[in-house]
């Protein structure tokens, strides 16, 4: 399987921004820490996997959910260890309708497929470089200093908080909202 890349924007975008290089280590840190949170909040990778295999559970239902979309590619689809054809695909909501009735429950459903985006769309590019900026730019600060009997405090910057713009674009990728309370 080839993985996801490890970025969802160029560092040479977040680069201009902050005037650095775009292998400086903080700052392809910061860009990673970005990715990460958003990729967790859409629950997949956003960027191009190919040949990625899952196991899911039958449902009984005609429809099966894969974990991550767009649906690229299906290259096999196993039931308990049986090759599986004429499955029909929806392809941007990452659906796997079965070709003669239901999904068996109780049983183990093998998918190799590809998925993603090559490349990224641009709006959650943008999104991440402006989440990358503020990670790098947020200073842990020091909270206390003590010496002998003074003491003085420190705000320090907490947390990184989203823009209309990231939640916007986590609203628009975000994949499997049917277990939202």
């Amino acid at each position: 399987m080839a993985g996801p890349d490890p970025y969802l924007a160029d560092p040479q975008d977040l680069a201009v921004l902050l005037k650095l290089p775009a292998d400086d280590v903080r700052l392809l840190a910061a860009l990673r820490a970005a990715t990460r949170r958003f990729r967790g909040q859409v629950r997949h990778p956003v960027s191009k996997v190919t040949e990625d295999q899952v196991f899911l559970d039958g449902t009984g239902r005609p429809v099966l959910r894969l974990p991550a979309a767009p649906v690229l590619a299906v290259h096999s689809v196993l039931v308990d260890g049986e090759e599986l054809t004429g499955v029909k695909v929806r392809r941007q909501a990452g659906l796997l309708l079965h070709p003669s009735g239901c999904w068996p429950e109780w049983s183990e459903v093998a998918v190799t497929y590809d998925h993603g985006n090559d490349p990224v769309p641009e709006d959650v590019a943008e999104v991440v470089v402006d989440q990358a900026r503020t990670i790098y730019r947020t200073d842990p600060a020091i909270q206390q200093v003590t010496t002998g009997t003074e003491s003085v405090s420190f705000a320090a910057t907490a947390a990184v908080g989203i823009t209309e713009q990231w939640r916007a674009a986590v609203e628009a990728h975000r994949l499997n909202r049917g277990d939202d309370a």
